[in-house]
């Protein structure tokens, strides 16, 4: 067996093809590729519009122009943080375990960061912070967008988010227009048939260019770094991009699919052999499909490890969905979370639905076509207060995992700014 083992090697002279391919002045998909950076300057140019965006004063500069009502909520943010309104960790287990918490020893070493998609709204933020003030629970440490940018630029939604995720200290990934439900492929209907898009998720012909261009505009002009990724095209311009010395980021989609861990080799050999020097790769989040099992995350940590990617790629794993098109219910994967925290490193827990028995009982349970609704009709529609409502129950839910991975004397990672 290891005899027929070493036939797998893969010799050098096949890379010095793929690098032939990659370095060749007439190729012409990477003259496109390199067409497109080149309209937002070097990468060293490029990395410096990002950080000034991304400063505080430009953010609130932003959000002056396009929604200046904004500014009072952003301001509270900053004096609830500073004065010490939400619950330290240690106060936080203290409250689960009662004294019992100060013999323990949290595993520190593979806290689970708590997530939730998606916020897709900025007053959402205070109805969410203001929750965890009066009630003593967690702000989450990660958050998903997934809105029509334009709208939310416009709106200025979009930089008194990124403005108020810096704030607290939780990350914060977005997810472009150029997502697959943008007309891109014309034989599909749009949302509703996003059946259609699994295995191709729709950035046909020149639309990975354009995710890369949208991506670069938002990058430099909002401090927008982590991004979803759908595509195995736009996943490896990602991948260049990053080697080419801009320091974007992206997670992979749970809609690309990837639910095997030979799929997940196949990704992760490619973030080696695009990586930095110093290890580094865009990929820092690879969700996986709904359909995967304990085990399956077990094997791909093994070469996780080996590759050097531990620390630089985390496991987002959905623990509830949105209780309605995605997912046949109940979906709640929160004991099998609590069995694979001790032992896995770097695991995100993603709340994407309320607990099922509780979506049951609502007027309006939490449904992913919600995503794609546009901000007027939501209004005109009256189910504002409803998607808040599913907003708030997806936290809840992030904070029953917490309270259960706590239970077992395990870690996790909240607001790093709220939650000392």
């Amino acid at each position: 067996m290891t005899d027929l083992q070493s036939l797998l090697k893969i010799d050098s002279n096949r890379l010095d093809a793929i690098n032939a391919v990659l370095l060749d002045p007439n190729s012409r998909v990477m003259k496109a590729f390199l067409d497109v950076v080149a309209k937002y300057g070097t990468p060293e140019e490029i990395n410096r519009k990002h950080r000034e965006s991304r400063k505080m004063e430009n953010l609130f500069k932003q959000v002056e122009a396009r929604a200046p009502e904004y500014l009072k909520d952003l301001h509270w943010l900053i004096e609830q943080r500073d004065r010490g309104a939400f619950l330290p960790v240690a106060d936080y287990r203290h409250k689960v375990l009662g004294e019992a918490a100060k013999t323990i020893h949290f595993k520190d070493e593979y806290a689970v960061t708590l997530e939730v998609s998606a916020l897709q709204y900025f007053p959402w933020v205070r109805v969410m912070a203001e929750q965890a003030i009066a009630n003593q629970t967690l702000v989450p440490g990660r958050f998903i967008a997934v809105r029509k940018m334009k709208e939310s630029e416009t709106d200025g939604d979009l930089p008194a988010i990124v403005a108020a995720l810096d704030i607290i200290g939780a990350s914060f990934v977005e997810t472009l227009d150029t997502k697959g439900t943008d007309g891109s492929n014309p034989h599909l209907g749009g949302p509703a048939t996003i059946t259609g898009y699994f295995g191709g998720i729709g950035q046909p012909n020149d639309h990975a260019l354009m995710w890369l261009d949208e991506f670069l505009y938002y990058y430099t002009n909002f401090g927008v770094q982590h991004v979803l990724n759908f595509n195995a095209g736009t996943i490896l311009l990602g991948f260049m991009l990053y080697k080419l010395g801009v320091d974007i980021q992206f997670k992979i989609s749970v809609f690309f699919g990837s639910d095997n861990p030979y799929h997940a080799l196949w990704i992760m050999s490619m973030a080696k052999l695009f990586s930095r020097d110093d290890g580094t790769s865009p990929l820092i989040g690879f969700n996986w499909s709904n359909s995967i099992n304990n085990e399956t995350m077990e094997l791909t940590a093994d070469f996780r490890k080996a590759l050097g990617f531990e620390q630089v790629v985390r496991f987002e794993h959905h623990i509830t969905e949105t209780y309605k098109s995605i997912v046949l219910q109940p979906y709640n994967r929160r004991d099998e979370l609590v069995q694979i925290a001790d032992h896995v490193a770097n695991i995100a827990a993603k709340h994407e639905g309320g607990d099922p028995e509780l979506e049951q009982t609502l007027a309006h349970p939490s449904d992913i076509l919600d995503y794609f609704r546009a901000k007027d009709e939501v209004i005109a529609s009256g189910d504002w207060d409803n998607l808040q409502r599913n907003f708030i129950e997806k936290v809840n839910a992030c904070n029953r995992s917490a309270w259960d991975l706590t239970k077992a004397g395990l870690s996790f990672v909240a607001a790093r700014n709220l939650h000392k």
